[in-house]
């Protein structure tokens, strides 16, 4: 196996730190070991010709699958359910009171294969019943990995992903694939998803402020300053009485933001 040494990590680190925000300054181990595999297959003989290849000369596609070497994409339907709760039974009660447009701003940031985004565009249609084709439901599910994208677009599952879904949503929201235990989702779910790329580190410069930011496990990744300086982004983009959701594993640095802490994990700009 390969090793890397340590000016060739600070370089590989600090490349990876600067342009997507995901601190791996203490992940030598871990890069050494999802790496070599790399390696071999694009014909590199050490991490120095590699790291030279990835800082000068690499494509779009070359740092992508860096990243999803590094990179845990790990997640399931329902994940961290307290989350979906206070969505049902707080924020869209306030949302559809209050909406004179009727339209329904969300952002599933660091979206993954998906699973976030079908959650929330389903607890929407489930919450406004007959009052939803009345509303403009449409999440916006962004993430850096093109991947993924492609994985949550395609939006088939297996069976396993679903044990915290009630299994009727499974069977409206789900279309079983053949004699699988895999299923895809019905193409009228799929249309309220919107799946784009999108890098954290960028300026967010959409087109219309969001009710609510979930950004959920994605910051476990960025260092303090990083992290502060996304929030202040998230912040900037937020409607007035709109919701920030971080993952329960995360906080947001309550002395450098202007949300106000509403609960663990759930930040609001008031």
């Amino acid at each position: 196996m390969n090793t890397l040494k340590e000016n060739d990590f600070v370089r590989l680190y600090t490349f990876i730190q600067k342009k997507y925000g995901i601190n791996l300054s203490k992940k030598k181990q871990l890069i050494e070991g999802r790496l070599n595999s790399t390696l071999f297959s694009m014909g590199f003989n050490d991490f120095s010709e590699y790291v030279d290849y990835i800082l000068t000369k690499s494509t779009e596609k070359d740092v992508e699958v860096l990243l999803n070497k590094l990179t845990t994409n790990y997640t399931y339907f329902m994940r961290e359910k307290v989350h979906f709760d206070f969505f049902t039974q707080t924020i869209l009660p306030y949302l559809v009171q209050n909406k004179k447009e009727k339209v329904l701003s969300v952002w599933s940031a660091g979206c993954s294969t998906g699973q976030e985004p079908y959650t929330l565009s389903i607890l929407m249609k489930e919450f406004l019943g007959k009052e939803a084709p009345r509303w403009d439901t449409r999440v916006l599910a962004t993430d850096i990995s093109q991947k993924v994208l492609l994985q949550a677009q395609k939006g088939i599952y297996p069976q396993d992903s679903f044990k915290d879904m009630p299994s009727e949503w499974v069977r409206k929201y789900f279309n079983r694939v053949g004699n699988t235990d895999q299923y895809e989702v019905t193409p009228a779910l799929k249309s309220n998803v919107i799946f784009k790329p999108f890098n954290l580190m960028d300026p967010i410069q959409f087109k219309i402020p969001f009710d609510v930011i979930f950004c959920r496990n994605v910051m476990i990744y960025f260092n303090q300053q990083t992290k502060d300086a996304l929030v202040d982004r998230f912040y900037n983009s937020t409607n007035q009485g709109g919701y920030l959701i971080i993952g329960l594993s995360e906080t947001v640095n309550k002395n450098n933001t202007n949300y106000k802490y509403t609960m663990p994990a759930v930040y609001r700009k008031i």
